[in-house]
């Protein structure tokens, strides 16, 4: 009924809804996402191209560090895992983050998808930690490098408790493939609700600003922007840019565009994601996301996370 009924409000006022209706109605999909998307799953294609150093390189310093540095070579990856969301454990405000089990890289494949969905009800159910880190752990060993993460599941920054957390003007009007859309500007104002970095053994969380795009027919969120810039670390620096002269303190740039649709059970869903890493303008790392429509635990009879049991121990040798 409350969809419906925001459906009529701005029908009636196709001109310009106030801001406050806007963000009310963004912040209904947020929070119906908040309450799905740990019973659903999906699979998720990821593809990579990012500059790598040339395999001749070796960093040097001194009077070395003045020969010509090979150019990098672009590297492409297609990863393929199985996805879902998952609530962190003791978190205060029940922060969900993204879940992935990776079963092929390159078109190898790593794992069945049964076995993938099976891990990945332990990382959901789970009270510990541990087995989600053991998660992300994974995703990387397969070579991917500046990987994105939480960005699918942006709309929940937009939720009331979100919202709280930023300034949001409304800034007129844009074309989202077939539908009118308004733009609204926004921007976190601590990074208490920002993307959470890692830069080696160091986590830290970025406040981020950019575009929502809403629907101007009833105000369903199509499109999210966002970005940040933060000075990177000389060491960072050296991996990324292979210059062989790292400079600390070298702008670094991640930005993102996360396109949203709504899933047959009723409630928004991400549809892609492009990711993009970029240090003092030039870009290193791109990510693009792509999404099968997501299923549900309990409405889609084909998920089953007890089709694989947990393996016995092997017996004891016998006693002679």
């Amino acid at each position: 009924m409350l969809l419906v009924a925001a459906f009529l409000v701005f029908a009636q006022n196709s001109a310009q809804p106030s801001l406050a209706d806007l963000l009310s109605r963004v912040a209904e999909e947020a929070e119906a996402l908040q309450q799905n998307a740990p019973k659903s799953l999906t699979q998720e294609v990821l593809e990579q191209r990012a500059l790598m150093p040339s395999t001749r390189f070796r960093p040097r310093i001194g009077k070395a560090a003045t020969a010509t540095v090979p150019p990098p070579r672009l590297v492409v990856r297609q990863i393929i895992s199985e996805y879902s969301v998952g609530t962190l454990k003791d978190s205060t405000v029940q922060n969900l983050t993204e879940l992935r089990q990776v079963i092929s890289v390159d078109g190898r494949k790593v794992q069945s998808v049964e076995r993938a969905r099976h891990a990945l009800s332990l990382g959901i159910t789970s009270p510990d930690d541990r087995i989600r880190k053991r998660m992300l752990e994974d995703f990387a060993r397969h070579g991917l490098v500046d990987i994105a993460t939480d960005y699918g599941i942006l709309l929940l920054a937009f939720s009331k408790r979100g919202l709280s957390n930023m300034k949001v003007v409304l800034a007129g009007e844009e074309q989202v493939g077939a539908d009118a859309a308004w733009v609204l500007k926004w921007q976190q104002t601590s990074p208490d609700g920002g993307m959470l970095e890692f830069l080696g053994n160091q986590a830290s969380r970025v406040a981020l600003q950019g575009r929502l795009l809403v629907r101007k027919s009833d105000g369903m969120p199509l499109r999210i922007e966002s970005w940040s810039e933060h000075p990177q670390d000389a060491t960072a620096v050296l991996l990324q840019t292979w210059s062989g002269h790292p400079q600390a303190g070298q702008r670094v740039r991640d930005e993102a565009t996360i396109d949203y649709v709504q899933s047959a059970h009723g409630f928004l869903t991400p549809a892609s994601v492009i990711h993009r890493h970029l240090v003092e303008g030039k870009m290193i790392t791109e990510n693009l996301y792509r999404y099968e429509p997501f299923k549900m635990f309990s409405a889609d009879a084909e998920i089953k996370f007890t089709e694989l049991e947990t393996p016995l121990p092997p017996p004891a040798p016998a006693k002679k």
